[in-house]
């Protein structure tokens, strides 16, 4: 018997088909949240759901710039180092209380005390980022942030998805000083999470919507329809087809272009796909006794026909880019196009004035994410037949994690969440490897041009240091990049509203259910 309908069928006491089925979303997760506290012990998925539930000052819009969120405006002094944000009248928390500037005090203060542990505390404490040295409340609906220096980043890290947006929350989310559940101003309110099992997502009825017409990217009207959300833990991907095709759910998030292609030829399965701001790329361990030398490296990159490469990964959905600046990004210019370049010749010459003799050289890939590991089996056949010996060594994606914090291998295919401004993706790969291990390029002139880029809010400034860093990475080759992402989900043809956008996770107040499920 089919090993997908077995596994299908082990669902069905778990999943129970047409419950809620009026107005209840269905989707699937690959693997289980890992808290329900924003930016606090998380990943991709715990932050797709926390977005559902709590909202931010600012957040990004469809075009990835920043804009008001539960702020209704805000003005930022001259000398850039006053940011004042005035909040909109009448949101209420999920518990009935009023928003006011007391919440959103308690709120960062929270998040800026290390017993926190917040994912983002380094872009605000001044330790890799700007230095918030002051929040104060004039008055009930206002907010007043000072920086040390000006940052052109204060914003966009406010409402970046690993920060869990920085949501903005209510005191009684803690009880006796440990976290218990959010309480936010977002258009859900969380229900019942059964670790390993699902997450539940109810409507909030007294949500407070923003103005605008519709919804825009994690701001504009998130006013939804859907009553109930039901994230269903399936780690599985053949399962997850199954439970698709049963309407056992109603949605796949983060399918394959493989698995998209053949879901596709399904009759009443639709396909909703756009290319992301995320990076899938080859680390080097510019440490590593043999990979230390730039040559042996430049050997590998010219090598890899990434063009090649690219179009088998993602069913021509995207194509290559070697720079750390998306595709998408308004930043991406003819500089970074500019990359290595397909050549074999070149690659075997550089390889014998390296003095490489075959020697093995381990490239970590894991299962958890099946674009990573193939990308390490195209890696290691192309660059084989340049003579390059890669051994392929397949971890668990916690051990692998582990093995990137602590700059534990030589080479590495390995994902990078979407960072929706050039800098932060630089930043994201660029440090002093003494203090920060996971950072895979020190340079130090280079960590002086992003600081640079940090701080300069002016977008033709900001465009000649990306240009410069994207030049000097392609020299020092500490990593290749390969491609931005492409998000694909999977629904049924009733599930409608869906509005594919750069970042990769799934925005669920866009979608309306159709009364007929067919």
């Amino acid at each position: 018997m089919n090993k997908a309908f077995l596994l299908a069928g082990g669902l069905s006491a778990a999943l129970t088909a047409n419950a809620w089925a009026d107005n209840t979303l269905t989707v699937a997760l690959n693997a289980d949240i890992r808290s329900t506290n924003p930016g606090v012990n998380r990943d991709t998925n715990s932050d797709a759901v926390i977005l559902h539930l709590t909202e931010g000052l600012v957040a990004f819009r469809e075009d990835v710039s920043v804009g008001p969120l539960l702020a209704k405006d805000v003005q930022v002094s001259e000398d850039g180092l006053r940011y004042t944000f005035h909040l909109r009248e009448g949101v209420k928390f999920q518990n009935g209380a009023p928003l006011t500037s007391a919440e959103v005090l308690w709120t960062w203060r929270r998040y800026l005390d290390p017993k926190t542990q917040w994912r983002c505390l380094g872009a605000f404490d001044g330790s890799s980022g700007t230095k918030v040295v002051d929040i104060a409340a004039p008055d009930p609906l206002t907010v007043v942030f000072t920086l040390e220096k000006p940052s052109g980043l204060f914003l966009a890290n406010s409402a970046l998805p690993e920060c869990g947006g920085s949501g903005i929350l209510h005191p009684d989310s803690v009880v006796n000083g440990a976290w218990n559940a959010p309480i936010g101003t977002g258009p859900f309110k969380l229900g019942e999470w059964k670790p390993a099992q699902s997450v539940e997502l109810l409507r909030f009825d007294g949500y407070t919507p923003r103005d605008e017409a519709g919804p825009d990217g994690y701001t504009g009207n998130k006013s939804t329809t859907v009553d109930r959300i039901k994230f269903m833990v399936i780690p599985d991907a053949a399962a997850a087809k199954a439970a698709l095709l049963s309407k056992n759910v109603d949605m796949l998030v983060d399918v394959t272009p493989l698995d998209a292609n053949e879901l596709a030829q399904i009759p009443g399965v639709k396909i909703s796909s756009s290319g992301t701001m995320s990076i899938n790329a080859l680390l080097f361990q510019t440490r590593d006794p043999m990979l230390k030398d730039v040559r042996l490296r430049e050997a590998i990159a010219y090598s890899l026909d990434t063009s090649q490469i690219v179009a088998a990964l993602t069913n021509s959905r995207s194509k290559a880019n070697a720079s750390m600046v998306a595709v998408g990004s308004e930043y991406h210019q003819a500089v970074q196009d500019q990359g290595y370049g397909f050549d074999p010749v070149k690659a075997r010459r550089l390889l014998a004035e390296a003095g490489y003799k075959g020697q093995p050289i381990k490239l970590l890939v894991n299962k958890r994410y099946p674009a990573i590991f193939d990308m390490g089996v195209f890696t290691q056949a192309m660059a084989k037949e340049s003579g390059i010996n890669l051994e392929l060594e397949t971890l668990e994606w916690g051990t692998q994690l582990e093995r990137y914090q602590t700059g534990n291998y030589q080479m590495m295919a390995f994902p990078y969440s979407e960072r929706l401004d050039p800098a932060l993706s630089f930043d994201s790969v660029t440090g002093d490897k003494d203090k920060e291990p996971r950072k895979v390029w020190d340079n130090p002139q280079a960590r002086g041009w992003l600081a640079e880029a940090m701080r300069e809010s002016d977008p033709s400034k900001r465009q000649a240091l990306f240009d410069r860093l994207h030049q000097q990475m392609i020299q020092d080759v500490p990593m290749i990049v390969m491609y931005n992402g492409n998000s694909i989900s999977a629904h049924r043809q009733y599930v409608q509203g869906l509005r594919p956008w750069p970042v990769s996770k799934p925005r669920l107040w866009t979608v309306n259910l159709q009364a007929e499920r067919s």
